[in-house]
Formats: structure tokens, sequence, C-alpha cells
């Protein structure tokens, strides 16, 4: 299967975002070296004890410097914040910087009232889905030269290689999103560790509203991936042992304690013991935030809910209490799917 990665430049105990993006780019180096088809990075914004990836653009560019074939995108910049012109224009450069592997991954999100104010975010918008639509098509019409002679926007150009143009994806997590990507007729990624019960919804979506584009850079048939949160190492015990940093996580976000993470111990004792291994056969409802095992589990966890949903694609992103052990579950998970 084509297989990719998210990362979310998590802070180290004690470390700093100079750390993190240090991190980021091995992640990135090793999974080129792998053989993964795709490396994003994320945008979170308030989070800097825990995340440094608050500027997908700027971390793109070097990433871009530090590598020679994957592809590189965003997951996602959150269009709601920002001109779809100055996304356009970052992405244009990237291009640039990276010809013909950048996938520009727009997606939208509210922070903190803080922080979205900070942004100068209107967090009111009337029509929200409409006013995304919009500012997803606007992004791909500045960035594909595409406007129409008599449209005010149609002087204006994008600087960018002259080679294959980045890839437009819509991201989401909810059928709104779905519905967005297949009117457009774009590629659709589904975040499926944030709200994994509107996974199978979203890409029926997704199918029924697909309409062939019309816009540059669209496609003639559905494409889609689906981003799942999944840890793997030599055993379906230690996976699961590993796998309890994002319960707990998740468990402290449920309770309002935003921007912070356990280490695996921390982990064990606020859940109260290691986590069940996730079932090598998961049943027709069952759609886990988080999954975990040795490769061969993972490897075949990965290929049902591909199957479940209809997915083209698989993208992994994790929350572990240490960098080595991310970097050992890609390896492994490479093995189990046959990238190496």
């Amino acid at each position: 299967m084509d297989l990719s990665v998210v990362d979310l430049s998590p802070v180290p105990r004690d470390g700093t975002a100079t750390d993190a993006y240090a991190n980021t780019v091995e992640a990135a180096t090793q999974a080129e070296r792998l053989g993964y088809s795709r490396f994003w990075v994320a945008e979170h914004h308030g989070m800097a004890s825990t995340l440094a990836g608050t500027t997908p653009e700027v971390l793109l560019g070097h990433l871009a410097a530090e590598t020679d074939s994957i592809r590189l995108g965003s997951g996602a910049v959150l269009l709601n914040h920002y001109s779809p012109f100055k996304v356009a224009e970052q992405f244009g450069a990237l291009d640039g910087l990276a010809p013909g592997r950048i996938d520009a991954g727009l997606g939208r999100a509210n922070g903190s009232p803080a922080s979205d104010q900070a942004l100068g975010t209107d967090r009111h918008v009337e029509d929200p889905d409409g006013d995304h639509a919009e500012k997803v098509e606007a992004v791909i019409n500045h960035l594909y030269d595409d406007y129409p002679d008599e449209h005010p926007y149609a002087d204006l150009e994008i600087p960018r290689s002259g080679g294959d143009p980045p890839v437009p994806w819509v991201l989401g997590s909810s059928p709104s999103s779905a519905t967005i990507a297949g009117e457009l007729g774009l590629p659709y990624c589904f975040a499926g560790f944030i709200r994994p019960q509107f996974a199978v919804h979203s890409f029926e979506e997704y199918r029924e509203s697909f309409q062939s584009s019309t816009l540059a850079g669209g496609i003639d048939e559905p494409h889609g991936m689906v981003a799942v949160n999944a840890v793997c190492a030599e055993t379906d015990e230690e996976a699961a042992r590993l796998r309890a940093v994002a319960e707990a996580t998740y468990k402290r976000m449920r309770r309002g304690e935003v921007g912070t993470r356990p280490t695996v111990e921390e982990a064990i004792d606020e859940l109260g013991g290691v986590p069940e291994p996730t079932p090598a056969t998961l049943g027709a409802k069952e759609w886990p935030r988080a999954i975990s095992g040795s490769p061969e589990t993972v490897s075949g966890l990965l290929d049902q809910l591909a199957e479940r949903v209809g997915a083209d694609e698989m993208m992994i992103q994790h929350v572990v209490g240490d960098h080595e052990d991310g970097l050992r579950s890609h390896e492994l998970l490479a093995e189990g799917v046959g990238l190496v």
C-alpha cells in the first residue's frame, strides 16, 4: 500500500523548538530512505510547550533542502486563518524549492479564542462550509494561474518551478469536508485520529458527492487517504505499552488539559495499567482512535481500515513518549507493509 507520515513536531521533554525541528528532519529523511510516499507537517497554535509545528510553509522549505524525492506537504495549512493568495504564494515558493513534489493540504480549524484573535481570524462565519470551499478554490486558481481573463486577479502570477504544480488536497475530519472535496473534484484526506466515528460516513459522502473536477489540479475519479494514529513495536504487547501515551494524552484533552504529553510510565499510571493490545481483526463497527501492534498486526489493521472506507492510501500519525520510539515504529511499519 502507499503509506505516508504526518509529523506534528512534538517538543521533547526539557527540549526546545530547535530539538523538535531537528527530530522532524530526521523523521523525514528516514521516511524517504524507507520508501514512504509522502511526509506532511501539521499546523497547531498556542501549544508551544508540546508542539512546535506552527508554520508548515516554513518547515517544508527546510525539509525540501534535506530531502531529494519524497513528496512534502501540509497536513494541513489552516486556510480559515489566511488569505488564499498568500497561501498560494507560499506553495508556489515551495514548488520552486522542491519541483514536482509538493502537496498543498488545505484544512481549517479553530484554536483557542486567544490564538484565533491573535491570528486575526473571524470565528463567526455565516456559511463556514461555503466560505472554506471558496477559499480552497481561490488557492487553486491563484496557484495554477487559472482565473478567467475578466477576473480582477487574472494578472496576478505566482512564482513556481515551471514543472508539475503542487497537488491540492482537502483535509478534514467530518462529512462536510468530504462534501467539499467531492464537489470540487479534489483528493481527500480524512483525519481518522480526530473523529474516527465519522470515517466511513465521510468517505461515503466523498464518493457520492464527487464530481469530475473543472478546477486546474482537480481529478477525474475519487482518491482518498486516511490518517491513522498508529504505533508499531516488535510485539503487540510492547506496542500497546507505547500506545498508552496517545490514550492518556486524549484523556487529558477531554479534561481540558491541552498542551501536555505524559511519558510512557506516567501514561500507564494514569490509565491504571497498560492498554490491551489492539485486536488483529476489528469488528465491522469498530474504529479505534489509535491502533498498535507488531509489524504484521499493524499492517493487517491498516489493510482492514483501508478496505472498510475504500481509501487509496494510508497515512501514519503518532503520539509517542520518545522520538526514538517513533523512528523505530516507522521502520518496523515499513517492513510490515513491504516498503523495504
